[in-house]
């Protein structure tokens, strides 16, 4: 038995001209949270569908635990999937629609009833069963459409960008449902989604996808603290880019030094967060400068574009500290672990 849930060997999927997956190898282990994280048209719902039975590959080989499913039909793999819309029936109460998938199973009816009931009480919708879909707040709604899912007791949950529909203030309650949800019930998930603070917060490791293929695969700490190129540390968060030479262990541009543990390069593209950057007053040993050229207050923090002479740093800090002024020359610091190599 195999200890991955999904697996994809070599997996291209062709649409005419246009290759949407270019050569994916992945392997998902049971139990996992999974997101595929990439701007529009980067690969990430194909891959998806492909592995719902939706679209079958040009080439290579989908498997679900350890069967290859690669050219059978989405009506013969036991996926589950929560859509964009919901895809409620509207003219079903909600103890209907959990029921649904289990009667066109051949599930008796009142046995049916009987599981979905459990589930909805066990995902906190026990009062609502006897309304219908457009009685439902978009949390509700959604919370019905996984309930829906899980019922079939799937290999597989699939989400669809399962927040797209659900209103900005509501969508960190109900994010946090789905992964409880998930954990709860061991499900292996796979998540669609194109906005990286979602895919931070609810996943195990996240499939970083551009242009069909995969950029990177790691846990929401290594990319973040360790993207692997430029795309990566460009497209989780904000990232300061920057490019000079390492000589005797200290990578130098202009007159910024950050003592690394790293060999001699003469060239070096570096990656370093706006928070990770240290503001101080500037003094006789400061060695890096910098002038203040914009100041914007954001709540809990202030950011700050900073004029290094040889280019511009985002910095983001506390709003507890002191508070720069525009035109302000400051010192800048960045300690050696707050670096990351980029290829």
């Amino acid at each position: 038995m195999s200890e991955f849930a999904i697996e994809f060997n070599e997996v291209v999927k062709d649409y005419g001209q246009h290759r949407a997956v270019d050569t994916i190898n992945l392997a998902i282990r049971k139990g996992e949270l999974v997101t595929f994280l990439g701007p529009s048209g980067c690969g990430k719902t194909t891959s998806l569908r492909l592995i719902a039975g939706l679209e079958l590959p040009t080439s290579g080989q989908v498997l679900i635990q350890g069967k290859d499913v690669s050219q059978r039909p989405a009506s013969e793999r036991n996926v589950g999937m929560v859509f964009q819309s919901y895809a409620l029936f509207p003219h079903m109460t909600v103890l209907d629609n959990v029921a649904y998938g289990p009667v066109i199973r051949g599930v008796k009816k009142a046995e049916a009833e009987n599981q979905a009931r459990t589930l909805l009480n066990q995902v906190g919708l026990t009062n609502l069963e006897s309304r219908f879909p457009s009685e439902l707040s978009g949390g509700q709604q959604q919370r019905v459409a996984v309930a829906r899912a899980i019922v079939q007791q799937p290999d597989v949950m699939l989400f669809d960008e399962p927040l797209s529909n659900v209103d900005a203030k509501l969508r960190r309650r109900v994010r946090a449902e789905i992964r409880e949800l998930q954990q709860r019930f061991g499900l292996t998930a796979v998540y669609v989604t194109h906005d990286q603070e979602e895919a931070l917060a609810v996943s195990d490791r996240i499939i970083v996808m551009s242009a069909g293929k995969i950029e990177q695969i790691g846990t929401p700490e290594d990319l973040y603290d360790r993207p692997k190129n430029a795309f990566v540390a460009d497209f989780i968060g904000d990232a300061n880019l920057l490019t000079g030479v390492i000589q005797k262990g200290v990578f130098q541009v202009g007159s910024l030094r950050i003592p690394v543990d790293h060999q001699e390069r003469p060239s070096v593209t570096i990656s370093v967060r706006p928070e990770r950057i240290r503001l101080s007053d500037i003094n006789t040993e400061t060695e890096a400068n910098g002038i203040v050229l914009e100041a914007t207050y954001l709540g809990s923090r202030m950011e700050y574009l900073i004029d290094m002479g040889h280019g511009m740093l985002l910095c983001s800090r506390p709003i507890e500290e002191r508070r720069r002024k525009v035109r302000e020359e400051v010192a800048i610091e960045v300690q050696p672990e707050d670096v990351s190599l980029i290829d």
